[in-house]
């Protein structure tokens, strides 16, 4: 059984405008993209907290996401 934030991270990857939003807010604010994922996840009904998506992302095997994933657990 796949968890709330994988299934959100599947439909954002899926939908190109949040994606793309996601990414530029990443850049700059990588805490204030963890929330937007939480509010998409809400407006889904596919209900996530940043715990829960900062784990899921830990899994998936890419260097910008473990580069992210740093940042946004507040280094760099």
């Amino acid at each position: 059984m796949s968890s709330n934030a994988e299934k959100l991270y599947n439909l954002i990857a899926k939908d190109s405008k949040k994606k793309q939003s996601l990414f530029l807010i990443a850049l700059t604010n990588p805490k204030l993209a963890l929330e937007k994922i939480c509010e998409i996840g809400e407006e889904l009904d596919i209900l996530v907290t940043k715990d829960e998506v900062i784990e899921y992302l830990s899994t998936i095997d890419d260097d910008a996401t473990k580069m992210w994933l740093v940042k946004a657990r507040g280094g760099l």
